[in-house]
């Protein structure tokens, strides 16, 4: 029976094509042995072109033998291998099938180089500096965060993990596991993932940077943006703060039906604290200097994190609701697993779509999209709510609602977004310390004491925060329930 070629390439994840063997450059197709033996394995078939006629190979058999030579001699270590001879179209292939390889890199040896390569969407291309990192890695058995860290863990505080931990497990973290989760090795040294979950943490490159701009771009000319913020510390802090960014610079609107009141929010928060999350633990922190970015525009919302897909494959060439998870960080991943902030199963992208379905209905709806390359990820998320003729607008809006959240809608945008970053503050400090005083606030918010009185009031006000007991010896509460029990809603 000939083999059926085209139904090989459409079941094959990954395949090359040669229309013949090229001895005197063995580095053009050597290089795709070393990247699928360092990625997710794959094929060469040899005798098709590139447009896939089935040419032939004149001897096959002799092919076959130089194939396994040249691998043997310029490829260090030897990946595992398998050749066949086929037929298609009454005319002989070769095929090598190249397996996933445990020892990476995988180098190519020859022309004086040693290189390593990687697959790249159907390229094999040189693996780069971090690239290298990461197949060493992965040939040690090892990952980014259960690497001992340069930090002492006698030196770190864990009090938002602990504070998590309860509110979702309804018990307290025991100091046994910190082993048992990965944050301290086997000899007590502070792990790459202690260092990310830790209140200070050390590590620069895991900042978030959000930014709400003005307009449809960067560049629209509408002024400077609305409101920013860079985001550091515990990465589950950072979870809870930059979704927390994105839910106050977004709107819900609302209309009358017959006997209740429809709301439509600028984006399903499920689909913003799963893009988030994911963000934070699919990304890679071997990328130095590289932090993850929320930017959101009027018309979406635009999720940017370090690292491409660990296959090499780009995300928009494929279903996402079948791709298979490849955990990056596979501790951070059981953190937020144990958490119960993400299945272990790693359905983010399914969630984050089927989460958009309900409203695929609206007259401008927009999917979420994916694209990937190979140092990048980002998520695109399209506000419902822009450019809806079905929807009040937001003066329509102000007036059916004399309430104090929608009057804080119409308040100076300069004074908004002083407002928010204050807001943000102000419970991180009242977190940490209820019993603040509005001078101490002043002084870590760098305003006066009237203006933080001005803050607390709207805060108030807005029943965001309430103060219990005497002005002297009185403590703040935060009864905002999108910050206080946003853990318990997710």
């Amino acid at each position: 029976m000939e083999l059926d070629i085209m139904s090989l390439i459409g079941e094959a994840t990954a395949y090359d094509k040669k229309q013949m063997l090229e001895i005197k450059r063995p580095k053009s197709w050597l290089k795709s042995v070393s990247a699928f033996a360092n990625g997710e394995g794959g094929t060469l078939i040899f005798g098709i072109s590139d447009d896939d006629y089935v040419l032939g190979l004149a001897d096959a058999e002799s092919d076959a033998e130089k194939i396994s030579e040249e691998i043997k001699s310029k490829l260090d270590p030897v990946p595992a291998v398998k050749l066949e001879l086929k037929e298609a179209d009454g005319k002989k292939l070769v095929l090598l099938h190249v397996y996933p390889g445990q020892e990476t890199p995988y180098y190519y040896i020859g022309d004086k180089q040693r290189l390593a390569f990687v697959r790249i969407g159907n390229e094999s291309v040189t693996a780069d500096r971090i690239q290298l990192k990461a197949l060493v890695l992965k040939g040690s058995g090892r990952t980014y965060d259960s690497l001992p860290s340069n930090y002492r863990f006698e030196d770190m505080a864990f009090t938002k993990l602990r504070s998590v931990h309860y509110k979702r497990l309804q018990r307290s973290f025991d100091d046994s596991e910190f082993v048992s989760w990965g944050i301290v090795d086997e000899n007590g040294n502070l792990t790459n993932a202690g260092a990310l979950l830790a209140d200070e943490s050390p590590v620069r490159q895991s900042r978030i940077f959000c930014t709400r701009w003005n307009g449809l771009d960067m560049t629209s000319g509408l002024g400077e943006a609305i409101d920013d913020v860079e985001l550091e510390g515990c990465v589950i802090g950072q979870l809870q703060d930059a979704v927390s960014f994105v839910r106050n610079n977004s709107h819900k609107k609302w209309w009358k039906e017959n006997d209740y009141r429809e709301e439509l929010p600028d984006y399903p928060e499920r689909a913003v604290t799963e893009a988030i999350a994911n963000a934070i633990i699919h990304r890679d922190y071997l990328q130095m200097g590289s932090e993850i970015h929320i930017d959101m525009y009027d018309d979406r919302l635009e999720i940017y994190s370090p690292g491409g897909m660990m296959d090499g494959r780009l995300i928009q060439q494929l279903n996402p609701l079948t791709v298979p998870s490849k955990r990056r960080n596979p501790l951070l991943a059981d953190f937020f697993s144990r958490l119960g902030l993400m299945e272990r199963r790693g359905s983010g992208m399914k969630k984050i779509i089927d989460s958009y379905k309900k409203f695929e209905g609206l007259p401008k709806f927009h999917t979420p999209e994916f694209q990937s390359n190979a140092s990048e990820f980002h998520v695109i998320l399209w506000n419902l709510n822009y450019g809806s003729g079905g929807v009040m607008d937001e003066k329509e809006f102000l007036k059916a609602d004399k309430g104090t959240e929608k009057e804080f809608l119409k308040v100076d945008n300069k004074f908004r977004k002083e407002f928010l970053k204050a807001q943000r503050m102000i419970y991180k400090m009242i977190s940490s310390n209820p019993g603040i005083t509005i001078a101490e606030m002043a002084v870590n918010i760098g305003v006066s004491d009237r203006q933080v009185r001005k803050y607390l009031k709207r805060m108030t006000d807005m029943k965001f925060i309430v103060r219990e007991g005497g002005r002297k010896n009185g403590t703040w509460r935060i009864i905002d329930g999108d910050y206080e029990d946003f853990f318990e809603r997710i």
